[in-house]
């Protein structure tokens, strides 16, 4: 469980925000893990985990997807999860992944209902959400007023940060159930204004990183290379409010995502965008991690490097 909102405000007053260096804003960048048993996945997560611990980054982003759409949804699974986001040293920022709740109705699974299992999430890893997770919390800003906790952000000298509750299996946009369906398009508005808002706030800003779980390019995007989603794409409001916001702000945007499991590094939208930058973490099958280092104001900003799991073969 996360700490008391006093003890994460005495801990963030006394522990200010760590300067960027010389060298840039480190930040590192992992998700869609831990998949499987927990005695076989738990040990090399925790190598990882130990690994980032030993940088010096001043923050940390979880994409989602903390467990495999195969595991069951249980409240002991996921708090197991919570306890693994506080164990970082360093403030993380976390979104949530398709598999913590949206998947949760795949198979004979005893936590059948999405919906139940969104709830958990939000009154539990979302409890103080002015705060993040990690040993040292930082304050953030969210949208807790309109009923999405989970949606962040955060500012660091010259950087700002989003967090974006957008998840794979096109984004909870299914026609098995209505109630999905209304939640899909009051998360989707919810999120995109969000979004707006967000870039709003740091228009002065040099950079600004967004961060989902989806890859919204897997399936129906660049048709017929226009560099838009399809109608029946529940990334498509979400995708087109990214485009306009960064072609309005103009300086490098750099998006930060999971779900597919290829840690790839490329421009989505290289004629109405180019200014955006997208970046895959490793996944399930390759339990690494990504450090990201910033550099506000120069004409390379982002400079990447695997963080290799000293339990995993390289």
């Amino acid at each position: 469980m996360r700490l008391p909102v006093l003890a994460l405000l005495i801990c963030t007053i006394m522990t200010p925000a760590v300067p960027q260096d010389a060298g840039g804003l480190r930040v590192i960048a992992l998700g869609d893990m831990p998949y499987g048993p927990p005695q076989e996945v738990y040990p090399p997560y925790e190598a990882l985990i130990g690994e980032i611990n030993k940088r010096t980054a001043q923050l940390v982003i979880h994409i989602g997807d903390t467990k495999s759409g195969g595991d069951a949804c249980t409240d002991q699974l996921l708090s197991e999860q919570l306890l693994y986001l506080q164990s970082f040293d360093a403030p993380v920022l976390y979104t949530p992944g398709d598999n913590e709740w949206t998947d949760c109705h795949r198979g004979d699974n005893p936590w059948s209902d999405p919906l139940d299992r969104l709830d958990f999430l939000r009154k539990t890893y979302f409890s103080t959400p002015e705060m993040s997770f990690g040993r040292v919390p930082v304050a953030l800003t969210h949208q807790g007023d309109a009923g999405f906790p989970e949606n962040a952000r955060y500012r660091s000298g010259r950087v700002g940060f989003i967090t974006a509750h957008v998840v794979g299996s096109n984004n909870n946009f299914e026609a098995r159930d209505l109630k999905n369906v209304e939640e899909f398009f009051a998360r989707s508005r919810a999120s995109s204004d969000w979004l707006a808002q967000s870039f709003e706030a740091f228009d002065e800003l040099d950079v600004v990183i967004v961060a989902i779980h989806a890859d919204m390019f897997e399936f129906d995007f660049n048709e017929f290379g226009r560099e838009r989603w399809l109608r029946h794409s529940g990334f498509r409001e979400f995708g087109n409010t990214l485009k306009d916001v960064a072609q309005s702000y103009g300086k490098p945007v750099l998006l930060v995502f999971g779900d597919s499991h290829r840690h790839v590094i490329f421009r989505p939208f290289p004629n109405d965008a180019p200014n955006v930058l997208a970046m895959e973490v490793y996944g399930a099958r390759d339990m690494h991690a990504v450090e990201i280092v910033i550099s506000p104001g120069t004409t390379e900003p982002f400079k990447f490097d695997t963080i290799w799991n000293p339990a995993l073969p390289q």
